[in-house]
């Protein structure tokens, strides 16, 4: 069985997130109030390595810690610009974080009004699409619902860009479908249409791309453990333009809408982890653990597609920030395609005033970007393929109903800065970027209404 690529949003930043047509925002759905126990904070100064890309970043490590992948519907998860990714070789520079921000940084600071630019996906996971299964890549976006593959006589590049595959031949499987206009699966469509009794479905995001079809079901098979979605919804494209070069084949859409492949399963959750770094792998999975144990749990609010969580605090080296609650009322969205947390403004202001105090052995150095104003000179040696030894203050976000959740030092700090930034202002929606949420298993739990948070899971 031939399998297929995945790829998991990451670099894009917070200005371009939201889809056009947002609704009421108080619309909230039920909570289930999950209080376990509060993860410990560790020691208040961490030992963090900062490393040189050309010295590790060459070398696949795999796992940090044994995944489960026995789980129906675990999978295996790469950074697509790392030595662990399927794409060429010519594909895998791992960007810096100042050619992260500045691909994204015109969004920044303003309300978006769409899902995320799809050229700047950064992770890949295995599944198969169709009888048999055919190699596919596809983008995986907690941002937006409608997942879409691009199909044959879809011509590249007047119609179509690029793809490491071949584009998906319905006419090859044969469980293929087509989805009819008028149904409710074509309703639930945020923007739909008709070509005599086929459902159409069309998608614009923030940057311009967009991508338009017919609305389909196929068989989506969980690889490596075989296990199947059938009927599975998506966009069969006929049009994608925008995406430049890029090789991956579409997307799959993990928001709590309708058409969201969470939506068409029987278990409402997922989560996923991302890897510390390029050089490692983490997994997604799709549907509830067996139990929360070892996760931090806070409730959860779905605002049109998107997951709301609420902060309570920061905590600083072992000692907490004085912000009032207050200051975070706006809440924040869970997103792992926005690249750095996003806070209110009294809330970043303290908290890059405890971190220069607890880095006042260090430098200032002059930022990659002007969305980044907390950076030192923790690098120097990173030419000549060797490591600096740096103190790192722990930095511990503290969530409604107390769950506290210490970031991993991959979390704090990347290429030599504090990686968070603020909104324009406190009545901002914030934030919870990917870079924080390195290496915990991020759990969505969107039947319960509770995000949790399980430390050291990749």
């Amino acid at each position: 069985m031939k399998s297929a690529i995945i790829v998991v949003d990451e670099k894009s930043t917070f200005g371009n997130r939201w889809k056009k047509n947002t609704k009421n925002n108080n619309t909230m759905i039920p909570v289930l109030y999950l209080l376990l126990a509060a993860l410990c904070i560790a020691s208040p100064i961490a030992q963090a390595t900062a490393t040189s890309a050309k010295s590790k970043n060459d070398v696949c490590s795999g796992h940090r810690v044994t995944v489960p992948f026995s789980s129906r519907t675990l999978l295996p998860l790469n950074h697509r610009h790392g030595p662990c990714s399927p794409f060429p070789s010519s594909e895998r520079r791992v960007p810096s974080m100042s050619d992260s921000i500045w691909r994204g940084s015109s969004a920044v600071a303003k309300r978006p009004t769409a899902p995320t630019s799809l050229e700047t996906l950064e992770y890949v996971v295995t599944v198969g699409l169709g009888t048999p299964a055919v190699n596919q890549n596809l983008y995986v976006d907690t941002g937006s619902d409608v997942s879409w593959v691009q199909c044959r006589r879809c011509p590249v590049p007047a119609a179509c860009h690029p793809q490491k595959d071949p584009l998906f031949d319905p006419a090859k499987s044969s469980t293929y479908s087509t989805i009819p206009c008028g149904s409710a699966a074509c309703r639930s469509l945020d923007d739909y249409g008709c070509s005599g009794r086929l459902c159409q479905y069309a998608v614009a995001y923030g940057d311009g791309s967009n991508t338009t079809g017919t609305y389909s079901a196929d068989k989506l098979t969980l690889s490596p453990s075989g296990y199947a979605v059938d009927g599975f919804r998506f966009g069969c494209s006929h049009t994608a333009q925008g995406f430049g070069d890029d090789l991956a084949d579409g997307l799959i859409g993990l928001g709590g809408g309708k058409p969201s492949i969470v939506s068409q399963m029987a278990e409402k959750a997922f989560s996923y982890c991302l890897p510390p770094s390029a050089s490692y792998s983490g997994f997604l999975s799709l549907g509830a653990p067996p139990r929360w144990s070892g996760f931090a749990a806070t409730p959860m609010y779905l605002v049109d597609t998107h997951y709301l969580v609420f902060l309570q605090g920061i905590v600083v080296a072992g000692r907490r920030l004085r912000v009032p609650t207050s200051a975070f009322a706006a809440g924040a969205v869970m997103d792992s395609g926005t690249l750095v947390t996003q806070l209110p403004p009294a809330a970043y202001r303290a908290l890059r005033a405890a971190f220069r105090k607890e880095m006042r052995s260090y430098p200032l150095a002059p930022p990659p970007s002007d969305i980044f104003d907390t950076c030192y000179s923790v690098l120097n040696e990173s030419s000549s393929g060797g490591d600096v030894m740096i103190k790192v203050p722990s930095v511990a976000l503290v969530f409604d109903r107390g769950a506290t959740v210490e970031l991993d030092r991959s979390g704090v700090i990347q290429d030599g800065c504090l990686a968070f930034t603020s909104n324009d202002d406190d009545a901002s929606v914030g934030i919870i970027g990917n870079v924080q949420q390195r290496t915990f298993e991020v759990l969505y739990d969107i039947g319960g209404g509770a995000v949790g948070f399980r430390p050291g899971a990749c």
